[in-house]
């Protein structure tokens, strides 16, 4: 496979400066990778080259993550509808008119808002514990839930344990993993975004918001049941917050759903970029997204 390199580029949004990495052929299918809480484009870091030689990657940072610049909570409501917004009008930047969508954890219901406005522009959709689904969720989602029906301070405090470098690295990174397979370099650079100037309260106000994304389930799951995007879902089977059923889940919608379980935790990448960028190439090629099919 041929050494492509990565570009690291940024896009003005309104009043949001967008960080994105880059590679690949400027006339190949578009892949939009959309990140999750409480990292960024970093966690493609692996996948990105193993894609690149076929496809133009492109992986943002959401607006309150990693490198992207974008104003204070006073002056910007930090809300999925608003994070959409900025990457929808992201992609109407660079002219793609046609992508492939991974979504992975906040990126799903960030991807599938995308896909609900602009139905013709999604290829296929790639979910790597990405959910839209109820039976997705474990039972650790307490503390937010409990928010999400009251957002009393007080319960707002509660979920700060979530932004925790130890609940970080232990929870969201090591569980369900081979401890020894995933490098600090992810966790510790997650927890040093949050240790910026309101970087707790943004995804404060983002896990309350997260109320919003369950609201739209039945919207996210009607839209899969008109349109049937080819559909690939990726899943660490031992993530702790959200479970396999959530996988299985697409396929009561999109019966032609390829599921595919990795014996890993949440951040599956970490432990098997290999295995998922297989499955990535062989999905696109069995549904014709090829080096000759351009974005356009």
């Amino acid at each position: 496979m041929k050494k492509m390199n990565i570009n690291y580029r940024t896009q003005k949004v309104g009043n949001v400066e967008v960080f994105y990495r880059e590679a690949g052929p400027k006339d190949a299918p578009v892949i939009l990778l959309l990140h999750g809480f409480p990292t960024s484009s970093h966690m493609f870091r692996d996948l990105i080259p193993k894609l690149a030689d076929r496809y133009h990657v492109i992986a943002p940072d959401l607006p309150g993550f990693g490198n992207t610049v974008a104003p204070l909570r006073g002056e910007f409501d930090y809300t999925f509808d608003n994070l959409a917004k900025v990457i929808e009008e992201f992609t109407e930047a660079l002219a793609f008119d046609r992508y492939v969508l991974y979504v992975f954890d906040y990126g799903a219901p960030i991807g599938y808002r995308l896909a609900m406005a602009h139905p013709e522009r999604v290829k296929a959709i790639i979910s790597q514990n990405g959910n839209a689904y109820m039976e997705g969720f474990s039972d650790a989602w307490g503390s937010w839930e409990t928010y999400w029906h009251l957002p009393t301070p007080a319960n707002r405090e509660a979920c700060r344990d979530s932004l925790a470098p130890e609940t970080i690295r232990d929870f969201q990174y090591l569980h369900g993993t081979k401890a020894s397979l995933v490098s600090p370099d992810g966790y510790t650079l997650d927890t040093a975004y949050l240790s910026r100037p309101e970087a707790e309260e943004i995804q404060l106000d983002l896990i309350l918001d997260y109320r919003t994304n369950v609201e739209r389930y039945p919207a996210f799951q009607s839209y899969f049941r008109e349109y049937q995007p080819p559909f690939l879902a990726v899943w660490g089977k031992n993530d702790p917050a959200f479970i396999p059923a959530g996988a299985k889940a697409y396929q009561r919608d999109i019966p032609s759903t390829e599921v595919h379980m990795l014996d890993t935790g949440h951040f599956a990448l970490e432990t098997h970029a290999v295995e998922i960028s297989e499955l990535i190439r062989n999905f696109l090629k069995r549904i014709s997204v090829t080096d000759d099919n351009s974005q356009g």
